[in-house]
């Protein structure tokens, strides 16, 4: 990208971006992870964190040199969850679900192509998966949440990701081939939750199941994750069992319905 000034709507996209990905993790990002993965200059993208800093809204951790979410973020973080009840509303699914499967269970939102995982509640069995955690993204499709909501979504949206797969899983491609997800999103409109056999990482499985809103569209995901051996086929039906009934306990109290989505595919 070029370094001269940016204006208007392009500053406001780079500055959203780089929050982004500085909040993916309460570790943050150094100032060459941030240019690599939001391809503005090191010029540029220095500026706007430095401005971003100078409001409160990042802060320069001067031990590890990252980048970190600042106290503007935690303020307005806590009035807008006032709009968003969604700890109220989800946190006593999870604790069922880590209570009933000893995994650690998971609440991720939909936000435009991407899954954001916004909840986390630790399952009692010892060995655990750390792929996911609170600020995660994985594009639509990716993981146990991405493959339970876009299984969901009308058709034409599917095609329209999938047409530029490589694009829009990015490294995540890789594994998650254009084939593979699209066998795994008609396993998952089938049984009703979503199976990850160890495709973000080996050894790390995940299930997923979509909640839904108003309107019948998938927009929020509950889900599991854990090593392989606890989530071998025998134990799989019994695990979506719970994902389901919770995920479906969730739509109701939001007011929502899994018919829509079903129509409207």
């Amino acid at each position: 990208m070029a370094s001269t000034p940016v204006q208007g709507a392009q500053v406001v996209a780079r500055i959203a971006e780089l929050l982004r990905l500085v909040g993916r993790g309460s570790e943050g990002m150094p100032l060459a992870a941030l240019v690599r993965e939001s391809g503005l200059t090191r010029p540029t993208a220095h500026r706007l964190l430095t401005s971003l800093a100078a409001e409160g809204l990042l802060d320069h951790d001067p031990v590890t040199g990252n980048w970190v979410l600042g106290p503007e973020i935690l303020l307005m973080g806590s009035v807008a969850s006032a709009r968003f009840p969604m700890e109220d509303i989800a946190r006593p699914s999870l604790r069922r679900l880590a209570q009933a499967t000893g995994e650690s269970a998971f609440f991720s939102i939909r936000r435009g192509n991407e899954t954001v995982c916004l909840l986390r509640e630790e399952g009692s069995f010892p060995v655990r998966s750390f792929v996911l955690h609170e600020g995660v993204r994985f594009p639509l499709g990716v993981a146990s949440a991405g493959t339970a909501i876009l299984a969901f979504l009308p058709t034409n949206e599917q095609e329209e990701l999938l047409g530029r797969w490589p694009e829009h899983g990015g490294a995540f491609a890789v594994n998650h081939t254009a084939d593979l997800v699209r066998k795994n999103l008609a396993r998952t409109r089938l049984a009703g939750y979503s199976v990850n056999p160890g495709l973000v990482l080996e050894g790390s499985w995940g299930m997923g199941a979509a909640v839904f809103d108003r309107s019948g569209r998938p927009a929020w995901a509950l889900s599991l994750t854990g090593i392989e051996p606890r989530f071998k086929a025998e134990r799989q039906e019994e695990l979506g069992g719970l994902l389901m009934a919770e995920a479906h306990r969730i739509t109701q109290q939001l007011g929502g319905s899994a018919d829509g989505g079903r129509r409207a595919r």
